[in-house]
């Protein structure tokens, strides 16, 4: 017995010397894995179930999103239940894009209240939909819109800039904003967060040309590092979404880190208009399906549209059929398409819409799921 006891005790000091090695770790490194799940190692129980969800579903199925869907439509404006997508198609959409640019307002610069906004994005959740949320923030120097790009802006909002408190405060609206978003039971709803997009564009003032590639990594890093381990923000996935591209070099310039990011994404408006620009759609989703499946992440065509849709097949001879190209094209999990604001900017159906029909068609498809066709995503 004395040497069975002998023999654990340098079995037991090694246990007590590796917990204790691992609690030091944690505590000095942030909440942040990049490993096996959520790059968030805290996050929620639903909002680790939507990654997993998400990144299985994209080997196989398209989810269709579509921006502002519940709060306003061509000719319509807050009515309780209408969407243009589902009067069109049957159901809503199995994606919703949200917006909090002027996040100290009461309205979004939609014009979309935060509290109503709330409740939409309530609404679409219970029924098992995937929200993803945008953020085109004010310009935090000169005060003008997020597209006012007079100056150089990041350097002076990352740690040791002149306004490096006033961003923290804006981060601390965002974070009170997501903590909000509650189901019916009381959980926080996951939320895929799609802060600074468009990056490797100059149209916004956190664009290319108006921040190096550091002073942006290290925007973006602070960014997660606040939210997660300041706030306490643990319902959200981190969608890293540039402009249009045509290598991975190019993509990947501004690229935080991949403990920093869960869906890499892109947007493009440019290629989708002609059918000669085919090529250039197909090159993209080759290379955001093969970046994601050697980062370990979830690729996603986060922005897209013809404004207006003057083509009447332009669902499934254009945006469908350079989806199914091939096994690596519809390797995405989904593909979102900007508002319906008003009659002359649009970028879903209506009702008496000429791409009406062909929209169903498209919806109809065993590759495109829509959202009364989701598996439980949370469960």
């Amino acid at each position: 017995m004395k040497t069975y006891i002998n023999n654990l005790i340098p079995l037991f000091i090694a246990v007590i010397l590796c917990s204790c090695t691992g609690q030091r770790k944690e505590k000095e490194q942030t909440n942040l894995d990049s490993t096996g799940g959520p790059c968030d190692s805290l996050a929620t129980a639903e909002t680790k179930t939507l990654y997993n969800n998400l990144k299985e579903l994209a080997k196989t199925k398209v989810l269709f999103g579509h921006q502002d869907d519940l709060a306003y439509g061509v000719k319509w404006w807050e009515e309780p239940g209408r969407s243009d997508v589902k009067e069109t198609s049957g159901s809503f959409p199995a994606v919703y894009g949200w917006e909090i640019g002027n996040i100290d307002g009461d309205r979004n610069l939609d014009s979309v209240q935060f509290s109503k906004m709330r409740e939409w994005i309530r609404e679409g959740y219970e029924r098992g939909g995937v929200i993803t949320i945008s953020w085109h923030e004010h310009n935090p120097v000169t005060g003008g819109n997020a597209w006012d790009t007079n100056g150089r802006v990041v350097s002076h909002i990352i740690p040791g800039g002149s306004h490096h408190d006033a961003w923290k405060q804006k981060l601390d609206m965002v974070a009170e904003f997501m903590l909000s978003l509650k189901g019916n039971d009381g959980e926080l709803i996951p939320v895929v967060f799609r802060p600074y997009h468009e990056l490797t564009g100059s149209w916004f003032w956190w664009g290319k040309a108006l921040c190096t590639s550091e002073e942006f990594i290290q925007l973006w890093q602070f960014t997660i590092n606040y939210l997660t381990s300041e706030k306490n923000v643990h319902n959200l996935l981190y969608a890293y979404s540039t402009d249009n591209f045509d290598t991975e070099e190019y993509f990947l310039d501004r690229y935080p880190g991949n403990e920093f990011v869960d869906v890499i994404g892109f947007d493009d408006y440019g290629s989708i208009r002609e059918q000669e620009s085919a090529s250039k759609t197909i090159n993209e989703l080759h290379l955001i399906a093969s970046i994601a499946d050697r980062l370990d992440k979830i690729p996603a065509w986060t922005e897209t549209g013809l404004a207006s849709i003057p083509i009447a097949d332009w669902w499934t001879e254009t945006i469908l059929k350079r989806i199914k190209t091939d096994s690596l094209t519809c390797r995405i999990a989904w593909v979102l398409v900007w508002r319906n604001a008003r009659p002359d900017h649009h970028y879903a159906p209506f009702v008496g819409h000429s791409s009406a029909a062909d929209f169903k068609k498209f919806r109809d498809d065993d590759c495109i799921l829509f959202e009364d066709e989701l598996p439980d995503l949370y469960k």
